[in-house]
């Protein structure tokens, strides 16, 4: 595997970013989003392939990795992190860029495509549904609204004093144990309890969480349904690659079927035997759908 560069890099946004960074500068620049619970080393597989044409920029996101990890729910509203993507992109002197996000990160990426097509000039997203869709299915399909339940329990204030009860590795295997191969991350563990282990760790990394406003109904429930979920909604305006995993069970394919509404420039690749985790589980088809789909 090639190496990256780790930089620290203060931002106007108040953080500090532990940034993975590859290839040449005069390169297209592609910026890569983890999401919850990980780091820049989502994208372990994919940076050294990427950074063979293009500069390749991986942050920790604020709250996770190596990162500022700032104290409060309202540091983490969706806005942050969009604040953070662009002034990391302003500090490396990048211009217009394509922008990778995975879960979290994937939300990121819709929101900031969405919000600054200037800056962002096409978008590929690794399972993390569409901000529309996603909050749609979470009241109109069952199945996804079950799926789901885990924010919530995410977002109860004493989730913190569950973990110290049972201890962060056990909760490592309850975060990833349902959701891909155990064996594919035992090699990877120490990295992620060093990630996890500094004080206030977990709890940023929570804060998404918390901080965001997606309404998760309980199983059963009929809660008034928001005027905005029928409304008109802007199209993502540039060209998207979205890649799925099918057997992703906390996101559920389902996340698909309404997307060519809102994404006319629409590219769906499936692939069929992986779960959520799907960069480092199946690093090699990810890869391949990224450099076929940018080229």
């Amino acid at each position: 595997m090639a190496e990256f560069e780790l930089r620290r890099i203060a931002l106007p946004t108040g953080v500090e970013l532990n940034v993975a960074i590859a290839g040449d500068p005069a390169n297209p620049p592609v910026v890569l989003l983890h999401g919850f619970p990980e780091s820049h080393r989502t994208w372990r597989n994919q940076i050294p392939a990427l950074a063979r044409d293009h500069y390749v920029i991986a942050p920790d996101q604020r709250g996770f990795g190596h990162s500022s990890k700032p104290g409060g729910v309202e540091n983490y509203t969706p806005d942050k992190p969009v604040g953070d993507l662009l002034a990391l992109a302003d500090h490396l002197g990048i211009g217009p860029f394509t922008l990778v996000g995975h879960d979290w990160g994937g939300a990121i990426a819709w929101m900031a495509a969405l919000q600054n097509p200037q800056r962002i000039a096409r978008l590929i997203i690794v399972n993390a549904p569409h901000p529309l869709v996603f909050q749609r299915s979470l009241f109109d399909d069952p199945a996804q609204r079950e799926a789901s339940q885990y924010m919530t329990a995410f977002r109860n204030p004493d989730f913190e004093k569950f973990v110290e009860r049972i201890g962060l590795e056990a909760f490592f295997d309850q975060s990833f144990a349902k959701y891909t191969d155990a064996a594919l991350l035992e090699p990877e563990k120490p990295a992620y309890l060093a990630e996890w282990s500094p004080p206030g760790a977990l709890t940023a990394m929570l804060n998404w969480y918390r901080g965001s406003a997606v309404l998760v109904p309980a199983p059963g429930e009929t809660p008034e349904r928001p005027v905005w979920l029928d409304a008109p909604f802007p199209p993502v305006t540039q060209p998207a690659l979205v890649i799925w995993a099918m057997q992703d069970t906390a996101l559920l394919p389902v996340q698909l079927d309404e997307l060519p509404g809102y994404v006319p420039d629409l590219t769906v690749v499936k692939i069929a035997n992986a779960g959520h985790f799907v960069p480092w589980e199946k690093p090699e088809l990810v890869t391949e759908a990224i450099l076929e789909w940018l080229a």
